[in-house]
């Protein structure tokens, strides 16, 4: 059984945890080969690319963490018309391009998640924030970003005052901070949730010599942000186990090779982590997001 997993980009921290966890899961399903891929760079264009070989490889099942929702579902609706199982995982590919989509949380919670930390980072639980996300297009990223503006009414001391976008490019997320401090002096917090913004707006912090007044939060890996936790531009942040994520999508994706029937409805086992139900829209959320701090942070830059 060859199971493929595609991520965004190759080379994060981040992806590099999904690979292990889904290493994890083949050795722990038998008889399955886990073949992880993705472009050099976070776009459409180069997961298209990296479809198109699978397809022609024929493996049994595809799971991908889109980098645009609808540009991929013309060759995923191929892979399938193949027989290949494809499923999404952490940023969603639209309904007609995937069986189910694997979300590593519920949006709610994430948004929510968020908010609470930017008001513990914002001196006095008041003040303005701005939110650096990813892509325009990342499903995720914009769920999340939804979700938080649907929660900021029961946070009435806090003021969203910009969403801008580095595309997680290191360089252009840096860039993107440096202009809120500059657009916003009295900015509180900037919330990124995004593992690679969220590096990039610390650091922008620290450049600026800031740290102290504007605080970052938002989604991150433990292993890059124990030393901007150390030097205070970060106070606490937010993620899943990309681990655990990894090991379900390669989970999930073969239980449906080995004809596992799911759809709405349908709950599915998910090894160690327990199970995983799908909604109306075929979506089904991992778990909660787990909140790290100066007390428990170092431990797990150990492991991610």
């Amino acid at each position: 059984m060859r199971i493929a997993i595609v991520a965004k980009q190759l080379g994060s921290g981040y992806s590099d945890a999904i690979r292990k966890g889904g290493e994890q899961a083949s050795a722990e399903l038998g008889k399955v080969q886990m073949i992880f891929t993705g472009p050099s760079t976070p776009t459409a264009e180069g997961q298209i690319e990296v479809l198109n070989t699978l397809i022609a490889q024929q493996v049994n099942a595809i799971a991908v963490a889109a980098n645009d929702p609808d540009a991929l579902v013309p060759t995923l609706k191929r892979a399938m018309q193949r027989g290949i199982k494809v499923i999404s995982f952490d940023s969603a590919v639209s309904p007609e391009g995937r069986i189910v989509h694997l979300a590593p949380s519920s949006d709610a919670l994430v948004g929510e998640t968020c908010l609470q930390l930017a008001q513990a980072a914002a001196p006095g639980g008041k003040g303005k924030i701005a939110i650096l996300s990813a892509s325009a297009t990342a499903t995720n990223q914009n769920a999340w970003i939804a979700a938080m503006q649907s929660a900021l009414p029961r946070h009435p001391d806090l003021q969203l005052v910009a969403t801008v976008y580095g595309d997680d490019l290191s360089d252009k997320s840096y860039r993107e901070a440096l202009a809120l401090l500059k657009r916003f002096p009295d900015l509180a917090v900037i919330v990124a949730p995004t593992s690679i913004g969220i590096v990039a707006a610390a650091k922008a912090i620290e450049d600026e010599h800031l740290t102290g007044k504007v605080f970052v939060t938002g989604l991150g890996l433990p292993s890059e942000l124990l030393g901007h936790i150390n030097a205070g531009s970060v106070k606490s942040f937010a993620l899943w186990n990309p681990i655990d994520l990894g090991y379900s999508a390669v989970t999930l994706a073969t239980h449906l090779a080995r004809g596992a029937k799911t759809g709405p409805g349908a709950t599915v086992p998910l090894g160690r982590i327990g199970s995983v139900t799908f909604d109306q829209a075929g979506t089904g959320p991992m778990s909660k997001p787990f909140i790290f701090d100066g007390a428990n942070t170092a431990e797990f830059a150990k492991i991610f």
